[in-house]
């Protein structure tokens, strides 16, 4: 992947000319092979940005990629292995050996650059042929915000079988390949209002290919009765999902079946009782359809769109209400017949043609590569996904490829991609824009493409969570196979063991990772290139029989610049000091003074079994932004101040969380510029006015969140607390009286308020001229004492979200709600049967304030029912 291993070593040798570099030796010559170096890769840079889209000559121009790529990977092997050399020279001899060994690499690094450079430019000027070039005015709905078009005839046959008279539990399954619109249908049928209120109980549960009982239970419980124990056991989780449903109307949806083993498996947590309860179940294999549906209501095969359908859904997703310009409708409807009727395709290659100037020329070009094609639908469809692929921008295919990675049928944290692509060097650094605002923009436009679906939201409106479709992660894992961006062993499309195993780049190991190493003893010959080693558990913890034979081979991977390894439990203190690449670190670290030499660290989130403290250097580490620590103590700045030569700030920190320390304030006053910081166990050393105090010099703050020991006695918040920009607060077990909510009134930003287990007292009474001025999310989870709530809506003027989790004792929400025009959901869930009532009572108002968009979830307390 040419663009991403450019911007990869584009950073290294920025960051080797920055003043002072401790890494370039004192030689004016190497500097300027540097310097030449680096100038070279810019021109291939922009060289790139400026051709991918030319649809003309994409064969051509793949040959173009791959050869930039050999040579970029092969530069970048030789400048790390050289910084290896000099880093851990063990006296200046070595190091001398080293720095000239640099230098006459970087010479030969610099010539081939160089002759790189030149064959584009000749390429650059005697290039034909127009552009597709990239425009912002059309985008598509960045949510999963599904556009139902030719559906109606099997939507009413499922209303039908859901409302038929029958008693006993009927099962409904839906049949068809992947991307024909399955799940899309369950989804309408499940988001229905109406059909939902006649159910006591709701559930969507996704299995994929890769069945796990206990994801699923957990899936199960969550969704009936909010319980997300991990700890649990799987009776324990059968027994709540039991008596969540024992004697509830239930409506279930099981989305993406694949055995019968797995539909025996479940089948048997979902009773009986002759109370209309109904199981929507969506699959691809006939067989296990006819083994699940219920006799009389025989699987539902959902059929391929008409081209009338195929049309409307195309010009709904391409031009919204707008019709297609009649020059362009005979080709566009050519375009969208050789979709076949597959809704995947159609809004993918909408996707696609949104992206590029609407041209007569640019779409009859997309015609004409679609026409290459020929075979089955599924066949199609792969050659459309490959189409919309090829047409990415180059800063936007690695990035895209990685998503492979991640677990099939996984919602994947938005913020966990970000923070990868920016470890991986994908994101292309600018001088005024930080990589994690690129990062966010390169997300949205990839959900533009429709290539990846926003699922879950944040309460300030950004995506939490996100998808991909199984068959265009099939793509990514094939293209990143082929491009040697990312390898995912135990792939069904990616053999185990390959000759090439050193070269490759980047390794995602979903769980296998005994036999990954036995590929990789210590004595095998040759340099192992691979930057970064990723452990993808999915939440669920590493098996491995042996451990003490593999991790020592880890040491080997001396250009590692990610490691992502928590799940495994191993301790990586004795190997990791080898590992000077590193810029992220995940895993677990017992001795923390292997950190030290890791000065190329920009995340690290580390933690141990016994509380230790990180190494001083840690405040020398210029390049770190996220510091997340378990069971470690960050040191105090000050105690070590007279033994620096230098200031000691981390003023690029920009996400501190960390367990409490008697010089937490010490802490905070060296990271002035910190945005996220969370602190765990607060006031354990009596600290809390120290720190609260010095919450207003964090200018940049945006979210804070605190959580006091167990054993914490009440706390106060002084005047002094703010915090001009602060937009995030979560305060947990904090025992504050219910009247310093007045003091969090006077942030003047703030938007997301969690207060869990943070408040005693049976009265909170607001005033009249206490103004949440700008919250919009409003939490509330535990207050086991609180009686009475007395608020109005000039209280709360924007709130827009509001949560009230176990709630025993209050007696009702506040009626004044009802006219808060801005509130868009409530959620209730295991609280007094009142506040229940007193919920569905300001969705009456609403309704009749005329605010139908309101949604009210009430998830009733089980107490109640026993």
């Amino acid at each position: 992947m040419a663009y991403a291993c450019i911007s990869s070593l584009m950073q290294t040798l920025k960051q080797l000319l920055r003043a002072k570099s401790p890494l370039i030796c004192e030689s004016c010559i190497q500097k300027q092979h540097v310097e030449s170096s680096y100038q070279s890769l810019c021109t291939l840079q922009v060289f790139l940005e400026d051709t991918t889209n030319e649809a003309n000559d994409i064969e051509n121009l793949k040959i173009l990629e791959n050869k930039i790529r050999d040579v970029v990977y092969k530069a970048e092997d030789r400048v790390d292995s050289c910084l290896t050399n000099m880093i851990l020279a063990h006296n200046e001899d070595d190091r001398e050996k080293a720095c000239k060994s640099f230098d006459e690499e970087l010479q030969q690094v610099e010539t081939e650059l160089d002759s790189l450079r030149k064959e584009v430019i000749v390429i650059e000027f005697h290039k034909r042929g127009s552009k597709l070039t990239e425009i912002t005015t059309t985008s598509f709905s960045s949510t999963e915000e599904t556009t139902y078009v030719g559906m109606k005839k099997d939507y009413k046959a499922i209303l039908n079988c859901l409302n038929a008279q029958t008693k006993e539990l009927i099962v409904i399954s839906l049949i068809g390949m992947g991307g024909i619109g399955k799940t899309t249908l369950a989804r309408k049928v499940f988001d229905n209002s109406i059909i939902r209120d006649r159910f006591e109980k709701h559930a969507w549960v996704t299995i994929s290919e890769q069945y796990n009982k206990r994801q699923m239970l957990l899936e199960v419980a969550s969704s009936i009765s909010g319980v997300n124990n991990q700890e649990m056991s799987n009776d324990e989780l059968m027994v709540i999902v039991y008596r969540s449903l024992k004697g509830r109307r239930f409506l279930i949806v099981i989305d993406d079946l694949w055995s019968t083993e797995a539909w025996d498996q479940m089948r048997r947590i979902f009773q009986n009782d002759n109370n209309k309860s109904r199981i929507i179940l969506t699959t691809r294999l006939k067989h296990v359809a006819d083994y699940a549906s219920s006799p009389d209501f025989p699987p539902r095969e959902v059929s391929f769109l008409s081209f009338k359908d195929s049309w409307k859904l195309f010009t709904k997703k391409l031009f919204r209400k707008d019709r297609c310009p009649p020059q362009l409708r005979k080709i566009g409807k050519h375009i969208i017949q050789q979709c076949q009727g597959l809704p995947l395709s159609i809004i993918v290659i909408a996707g696609l043609l949104s992206k590029i100037d609407v041209t007569y020329d640019n779409w009859k070009k997309i015609e004409q590569d679609l026409n290459s094609f020929h075979g089955s639908v599924l066949e199609q469809c792969q050659a459309i996904l490959c189409l919309s692929y090829n047409y990415l921008p180059p800063y936007l295919k690695a990035c895209f490829l990685y998503i492979g990675g991640f677990p099939e049928d996984m919602e994947i944290r938005v913020s966990k991609m970000m923070s990868s692509w920016i470890a991986e060097q994908f994101i292309k650094a600018t001088s005024d824009t930080r990589l994690e605002v690129v990062a966010e923009k390169y997300v949205q436009e990839l959900m533009d493409r429709s290539l990846i679906l926003g699922k879950t939201r944040k309460p300030n409106g950004r995506f939490k969570t996100c998808k991909i479709h199984d068959l265009l992660r099939q793509l990514c894992i094939r293209e990143a196979q082929i491009e040697n961006v990312v390898h995912f062993p135990y792939s069904d499309l990616v053999s185990t063991y390959s000759q090439d195993i050193n070269d490759r780049r980047r390794v995602m190991i979903p769980f296998l990772i005994d036999d990954y190493f036995i590929d990789h003893p210590s004595q095998r010959s040759g340099k192992i290139r691979t930057r970064s080693l990723i452990f993808m558990g999915g939440g669920r913890s590493y098996l491995v029989p042996e451990m003490n034979h593999w991790p020592d081979s880890i040491s080997e991977f001396k250009l590692l610049k990610v490691l992502d390894a928590r799940e495994i439990g191993y301790d990586f203190s004795p190997i990791i000091r080898q590992l000077v690449h590193l810029r992220y670190v995940d895993a677990r670290i017992q001795d923390p003074s292997s950190l030290a030499k890791l000065f190329n660290l920009q995340t690290m989130i580390v933690y141990s079994r016994r509380n230790v403290q990180l190494p001083a250097e840690i405040w020398t580490m210029s390049q770190i932004k996220h510091v997340d620590i378990e069971q470690m103590d960050m040191p105090n700045p000050f105690s070590i101040g007279d033994q620096q030569t230098q200031p000691l700030f981390l003023n690029n920190l920009q996400t501190l969380a960390l367990d409490s320390s008697p010089f937490l304030a010490e802490i905070l006053k060296k990271t002035p510029n910190v945005e996220k910081l969370k602190i765990r166990g607060a006031n354990t050393y009596n600290e809390w006015f120290d720190f609260v105090d010095c919450l207003v010099d964090l200018q940049r703050l945006e979210k804070l969140s605190i959580t006091a020991s167990d054993d914490n006695s009440p706390c106060f918040l002084s005047s002094a607390f703010y915090a001009r920009n602060l937009k995030h607060l979560r305060l947990g077990y904090t025992s504050l009286p219910w009247e310093e909510m007045d003091v969090l009134a006077n942030l003047p930003n703030l938007e997301v308020l969690k207060a869990d287990s943070a408040f005693n007292g049976t009265n909170w009474t607001l005033n009249e001229d206490i103004v949440f001025q700008k919250l919009k999310y409003l939490r509330i989870w535990s207050a086991d004492d609180l009686e009475r709530w007395e608020a109005t809506t000039d209280n709360f003027p924007m709130l827009e979200h509001l949560v009230l989790l176990d709630l025993d004792e209050l007696e009702e929400i506040p009626q004044s709600f009802g006219e808060i025009m801005t509130l868009k959901f409530v959620r209730v869930e295991n609280c007094n049967p009142a506040v229940d009532s007193s919920a569905r009572n300001i969705l009456e108002e609403q309704q009749g304030w005329g605010n139908c968009e309101l949604q009210i979830e009430i998830v009733p307390s089980l107490q109640y029912d026993l």
